[in-house]
């Protein structure tokens, strides 16, 4: 363990010093560091692939003739799968050592999503097997992004992680926007061929995995006691959530990050509903959400920099109360592009929110926690997000869209008041509490 980990490992969840040090304005580039750079580009091969077969994988069950609830069913059931085995991959990736993980995991990704290219390059598609590949390729997915939790603290020093956490977000918001298209494209010449890159890309992740040099295994706790009992699954997850239950920093960031995937993913489907409904065509409900990808995009590659130059109290309470009016304006349009835009507002405004979250959150927490840290978090979030679509749909035939969007302002308005609340866990010069 480097000495930028043994510090953060005594410091532990008491870690209470400011958010970044003076020296990250002049940190150098994440890029100059060669593992950092491979897991970057690993990420960005795995969501290319990932994002040209998914959205066309259930077109393949209909064009074999299986009914649209199907289809969709084996999307839900899939998303679903991955989100149970994300706390499990959670304590083995605190366990043991995180690349071989990740490597494993990204083969059998690649051998799931290979046996669907070959059964539809053949023309046998058989539900069962497509159901059992996407589930395969969600916990395969979910153990490889348990095992990556902690990647950022061995690659880069404290003093980089936002500019490499910027970068990643970067990467993911770029991977979103041009993905789809490149799976229309591939999907264009051959049913089989978003399946076909999609296994490739990930036999690509796995040799891009091998490739780094640096030892990604978690640091060891104290040895035990010879009374203490013998290492229990259970045991483990438990404190993985008992940690987080205790670190008031860390709820707060399951509050927050609950509430705006919920509230994001509420007004996006709001506005498609809404355009749908008031006659908009499928292009320009696609320009709503390439607005809405763009405007992530330029936020990530903003937020580093203004994370240097902000407070970081200032950053989560401005960006939660800006949030707001945006939200609202959604309820007093009716143009399309209008949407877009204020939808790409909302996603300008995040991404530095997540960076400082992030950053702080890797401070708080021990090594030996970090990927069980990383999937509390993320399945809280992903587990509230996963209703969106539905819920934003019931909510819009109920109440039409601009009742949703009026509620939606008043939720931001409620999720803003509580980060005011608690900004001195942002800054970690207070408790924050008011309880």
């Amino acid at each position: 363990m480097d000495e930028a980990d043994e510090e953060l490992e005594r410091s532990g969840p008491q870690h209470s010093g400011p958010l970044l040090s003076k020296s990250a304005s002049s940190s150098p580039s994440p890029f100059r560091v060669r593992d950092f750079t491979l897991f970057w580009a690993a990420g960005a091969v795995d969501g290319l692939g990932t994002c040209a077969s998914s959205l066309f994988l259930p077109l393949t069950l209909l064009g074999a003739g299986y009914p649209a609830g199907l289809a969709g069913l084996v999307a839900s059931v899939a998303l679903v799968s991955g989100l149970v085995v994300s706390p499990v991959a959670g304590v083995h990736a605190d366990r043991r050592s995180r690349k071989p993980m990740m490597y494993v995991a990204a083969l059998t990704a690649a051998g799931a999503m290979g046996s669907v290219f070959v059964a539809v390059a053949l023309g046998h598609v058989v539900l069962v097997h497509v159901l059992a590949a996407a589930v395969v390729e969600q916990a395969a997915a979910a153990v490889y992004g348990a095992a990556a939790s902690g990647t950022i603290r061995r690659l880069v020093p404290p003093e980089g992680y936002p500019r490499a956490i910027g970068y990643l977000q970067a990467r993911d918001q770029a991977v979103q926007i041009v993905g789809p298209t490149l799976g229309g494209v591939l999907f264009q010449l051959a049913r089989w061929v978003p399946l076909l890159a999609d296994a490739v890309s990930f036999l690509l992740v796995a040799a891009l995995t091998k490739a780094i040099r640096t030892d990604l295994t978690p640091a060891s706790p104290a040895p035990p006691d010879r009374t203490d009992p013998p290492p229990s699954f259970v045991r483990d997850l438990a404190e993985g959530l008992r940690f987080v239950g205790a670190e008031s920093f860390l709820r707060f960031v399951v509050v927050w990050t609950a509430g705006i995937n919920a509230l994001l993913g509420a007004l996006y489907f709001n506005a498609v509903f809404a355009s749908h409904a008031r006659g908009a065509s499928p292009s320009s409900i696609g320009l709503v959400l390439t607005l809405a990808g763009v405007g992530g995009l330029l936020g990530a590659l903003a937020a580093p920099w203004l994370v240097r130059r902000l407070p970081a109290a200032r950053i989560v309470t401005g960006a939660s109360w800006a949030m707001v009016p945006t939200a609202a304006g959604l309820a007093f349009t009716s143009r399309t592009w209008a949407y877009g835009l204020l939808l790409g507002g909302v996603s300008l405004i995040v991404p530095s929110v997540v960076v400082v979250l992030q950053t702080r959150a890797l401070l708080v927490t021990p090594d030996r926690l970090l990927a069980r840290m990383g999937t509390v978090l993320g399945t809280a979030g992903q587990a509230v997000a996963v209703l969106a679509p539905v819920t934003a749909g019931v909510l819009v035939a109920a109440y039409g869209g601009r009742a949703v969007a009026l509620g939606c302002a008043g939720a931001f308005a409620a999720l803003a008041l509580y980060a005011t609340a608690r900004t001195g866990l942002v800054t970690g010069t207070g408790t924050g509490e008011a309880e």
